[in-house]
């Protein structure tokens, strides 16, 4: 059964809410790849309170899923059964307080270095050619140029299975690379940032040559979630998966970027089952001739063989 909830409706299930829910709602454009299916129910919430409100008051049962800047993340073209939940604008608050910067979870990554950069306050910079929102970088412990989320972070914010608000140190989000440890039915919704001061022209120097940099060697405003894999130890994924003559190949519409092979770009007309079935045949290569189990850094949700054309119908 594609959906628990299909007899009943599952709009009809939940709390009034001061947000907004949309029933077979499209996701494929919340995400930087461009591509995969519908929500069973999209609920983007008015702020936190009302977000808690709902953990609270939704039937236990009813999965929830988060999505905020859509990096690093791949929706199958079956879609998402339960409540995908979008952390947006809604909650993209960001505040400064002396030389720290508290924000939203929902809050883009460059909206924050930008607001960083003005106010003369720098720790950010290496995040400026990261997409995707601060909910997510505090998640998966985002990084770039030997710095890291845990660096900089001095607290976040989680709302938990019971709707409580709950405060985070970095000791509790236990980093290591490429994640943290919080429940999985957390949900990150703020966090704060120490930052050092300095002019804003030389932080934006600083930016800019980043930026320079990135562009030379990553395939900047290409349809792709960043890196698809993690780096095993000691070793860059990239250069096994050229090793293993993985450049330029292609299923579908996805394709092996020519100018980084650890991205996958969606040329245009991709399905998530294109992006998906590229990424693993990626990883049977760099095993047959590596010997090394390349490990999925993208987040890949929902399902992905269309049963139904909506939540709720046949085909």
């Amino acid at each position: 059964m594609f959906s628990v909830f299909k007899r009943n409706r599952l709009i009809r299930l939940l709390p009034e809410v001061r947000g907004k829910y949309t029933e077979n709602a499209p996701l494929k454009n919340l995400t930087t790849f461009k591509a995969g299916g519908t929500a069973e129910v999209l609920f983007i919430p008015a702020d936190a309170k009302d977000l808690a409100d709902f953990i609270l008051k939704k039937p236990k049962n009813v999965p929830i899923t988060i999505i905020g800047g859509g990096s690093n993340l791949l929706i199958r073209d079956g879609g998402v059964p339960g409540v995908v939940i979008h952390l947006g604008k809604n909650l993209s608050k960001i505040e400064i307080n002396d030389d720290e910067i508290s924000c939203d979870a929902g809050a883009k990554d460059f909206a924050v270095v930008k607001t960083a950069q003005q106010e003369g306050l720098s720790g950010f910079e290496w995040l400026a050619g990261i997409p995707g929102s601060i909910g997510g970088a505090v998640r998966m412990n985002a990084g770039a140029h030997g710095v890291e989320i845990k660096d900089i972070l001095v607290k976040a914010s989680m709302i938990d299975s019971f709707g409580n608000i709950v405060e985070l140190t970095p000791e509790d989000l236990n980093f290591s690379y490429r994640e943290c440890i919080i429940p999985v039915d957390g949900i990150i919704i703020s966090a704060t940032f120490k930052c050092k001061p300095d002019s804003p022209d030389a932080i934006i120097k600083r930016m800019k040559k980043l930026l320079e940099k990135r562009t030379e060697i990553q395939p900047m405003g290409a349809k792709t979630a960043g890196s698809t894999f993690k780096n095993p130890e000691g070793i860059k994924a990239w250069r096994i998966i050229e090793k293993s003559g993985c450049k330029g190949l292609k299923i579908g519409g996805a394709l092996i970027s020519n100018k980084h092979c650890n991205f996958i770009i969606n040329t245009g007309r991709a399905s998530a089952l294109d992006i998906e079935n590229l990424g693993e045949e990626v990883r049977r290569k760099v095993f047959e001739k590596t010997e090394i189990k390349l490990q999925w850094e993208i987040r890949r949700i929902g399902v992905k063989t269309p049963k139904y054309s909506t939540f709720g119908g046949s085909r």
